[in-house]
């Protein structure tokens, strides 16, 4: 850990740092030794988040009143995702299975769901039977389908329990053959399309490709994708790519391995692979991955991808000439449209509010466009506005009557400012402060950088080495939470402002892993972690699942509104935020993130102001928002009082 130096000679010694990096950080600890403590203060049941999810699922689908309702619970892990994301987990033949069984089909044009009755008995079944399959639902929450001449799902998977039965009639057999083949022949043709456009590239230009696409895996969040039956996933202990578990050029992930080997000696499964994620790459950079999380990366589901994508985007701006379609689902048709579609985003961000919606099980995220702003957001803006003019130096009903206000005379930004030392941290206070009453939170916070005087010289100097090496101490979060968040925390303001920090220093972190992905690639930049910053607000739903920070602060609902911040010229995406959590419902709306996304701007608009007043020569230094001050804000000022 890299400890902030430097700042005034007065500063404390090294030694006295050191001392204190020695210390808990956590708020109901301050003072004791770190790593004293005999046992966890706040244990964690073992299956909470996921695991528990799932085993929800499983019961629900044991009780459903019909095979088809027990279906729809494992789809939509009860009710929480939603089921075309797992249709379209499922490989060829356990899709053409669902189809021919109940009507289900990740193609909207072929989902005709219908009723399958629960296993008959007796003399009520009627036509012979041809088969006895299984459904189940294995431990990463995907549904598995035992199809005809497969062997039994718990020798091929890791269930989360058993397996219900599911009989076929011979002319389901039938129908399953019949289906089979087209999709047989449909397949070849694809691979064979997909590896002949890959050869056709030539050595230098494929290796490139998979060059950017390892790039890809290591500075892209968790995903999980499949082709046919195998999985490729940057997750944890199950990575194949390049990830936090793999290192760039290890010759257990996937992409790696096909460096320097021919085409011809591919698998279908990594040809597939290889073009549907340049394909998504280039429709939308790294980010695009993201939106094909949980599925099969077949050409047909990229290219479904890809037209759910054309039409929003046509919708989005019906001014100007449409994006055409596809002329089919072949690899060059698909390439073209993914270059217009990157194009045409290029448009849409200058004229329309994209986000992303995240479904937190399945870590799937879709991209929407979102409607104008409405009364709900312009009705949260003056509520905001009215909180904000009774505590900051700005008079005004909207914020951009406020922003404008702050342009013309930010100075105070720099000065002492109520109980804080600089008017930006009373501005990062009071606007977060604002917003958790505000939408209505459990918790609201905003992140930054702790010395915007280190940052400009660094900046100014081309110091990417020394950027490169600060750590997460040089940042900060601060975090509100309202009243009602005690109820989660077992009515307790200790435990509350150890969750309030814990969730601050996850911020440290996520503020240090974005910064560098902003900077030119020196090799100090290129060595380091870190992931592609944000550009674009999301809402999330369900995401106390996998994160292990998410699932012990209950983080279910929430919204991220990231903001580039320019620093003597230089964008700085991602370089602060607005989140808003709730640990139950309801789930955060459209409105909400409109509304959060123009507050986050407001921050970051007095952020960059505060970083020219430094380029002026004024010292902008964010002291507080550390453990003692989400100590005294919440608990109290003596830990003792725990």
């Amino acid at each position: 850990m890299s400890l902030p130096t430097g700042q005034n000679a007065a500063g404390p010694s090294r030694r006295e740092q050191m001392r204190k990096a020695r210390q808990s950080r956590r708020p109901s600890r301050l003072g004791q030794s770190a790593g004293a403590a005999l046992k966890p203060d706040y244990l964690v049941p073992e299956d909470a988040g996921f695991p528990s999810l799932l085993k929800r699922t499983w019961q629900a689908a044991l009780a459903a009143a019909d095979l088809s309702d027990a279906l729809e619970s494992l789809l939509t892990l009860d009710g929480h995702v939603p089921a075309d994301i797992q249709l379209r987990a499922l490989s060829p033949a356990q899709a053409g299975a669902v189809e021919v069984l109940f009507g289900r089909s990740w193609h909207p044009g072929l989902d005709q769901s219908r009723t399958r009755p629960a296993v008959a008995t007796g003399s009520g079944q009627t036509s012979a039977p041809g088969f006895l399959g299984e459904i189940a639902l294995d431990t990463s929450g995907r549904v598995l389908v035992r199809v005809p001449s497969a062997a039994p799902l718990a020798r091929t998977g890791k269930l989360v329990s058993g397996v219900i039965r599911v009989p076929w009639t011979s002319a389901e057999v039938s129908a399953y053959r019949d289906r089979m083949q087209e999709q047989a022949v449909r397949f070849t043709a694809g691979v064979q399309d997909a590896r002949g456009w890959l050869n056709n590239q030539g050595d230098e230009a494929r290796e490139q490709i998979i060059d950017q696409l390892k790039e890809a895996a290591l500075r892209t969040a968790p995903f999980v994708l499949y082709s046919g039956d195998r999985q490729y996933t940057n997750f944890r202990e199950h990575n194949t790519l390049t990830g936090k578990t793999l290192w760039p050029g290890h010759p257990d992930c996937a992409l790696s391995s096909l460096s320097q080997v021919p085409v011809a000696v591919w698998s279908d499964e990594d040809v597939l692979l290889v073009v549907g994620l340049h394909l998504l790459i280039r429709s939308n950079g790294f980010a695009r991955i993201e939106e094909a999380n949980g599925t099969q990366l077949s050409l047909d589901h990229v290219a479904h991808l890809l037209e759910r994508t054309r039409l929003g985007y046509n919708d989005a701006d019906p001014e100007i000439a449409p994006v055409p379609a596809a002329n089919g689902t072949a690899v060059t048709d698909l390439d073209t449209l993914a270059g217009d579609l990157a194009a045409r985003r290029r448009h849409l961000v200058t004229r329309v509010q994209l986000y992303r919606e995240i479904h937190g099980p399945l870590m799937h995220k879709i991209e929407r466009v979102a409607d104008a702003p409405g009364p709900g957001v312009r009705r949260r803006e003056a509520e905001l506005c009215a909180r904000l003019t009774q505590h900051l130096p700005l008079t005004g009903s909207t914020l951009e009557e406020l922003q404008h206000q702050l342009a013309e005379a930010p100075q105070w930004l720099a000065r002492p400012h109520g109980q804080y030392p600089s008017g930006l941290e009373s501005l990062v206070y009071e606007t977060v402060r604002a917003s958790s009453e505000v939408f209505r939170t459990d918790m609201a916070m905003s992140r930054g950088m702790r010395s915007l005087t280190r940052l400009v010289q660094a900046l100014k100097d081309e110091q990417w080495p020394t950027i490169a090496a600060w750590d997460t101490p040089n940042f900060f979060c601060c975090v509100v939470p309202t009243r009602q968040a005690l109820a989660h925390f077992g009515d307790s303001p200790a435990h509350l402002a150890d969750a309030s920090w814990a969730i601050s220093a996850r911020m440290h972190y996520n503020s240090w892993h974005f910064l560098v992905g902003n900077l030119p690639k020196v090799p100090e930049i290129a060595a380091r972690d870190y992931f592609v910053p944000p550009v674009i607000p999301d809402i999330a739903h369900y995401s106390d699942q996998h994160h292990h920070g998410h699932v012990a602060a209950k983080v279910r609902f929430s919204i991220r509104s990231p903001q580039s911040v320019r620093v003597l010229g230089r964008p700085l995406n991602g370089f602060v935020d607005l989140r808003l959590l709730r640990c139950e419902g309801p789930a955060f709306e459209e409105a909400d993130l409109l509304a959060a996304h123009r507050t986050s701007a407001f921050v970051a608009q007095a952020t960059g102001l505060g970083a020219d007043l430094v380029a002026q020569g004024e010292d902008i230094e964010i002291s507080t928002f550390d453990s003692q001050w989400h100590w005294d804000q919440i608990a109290g000022p003596d830990p003792r009082t725990r």
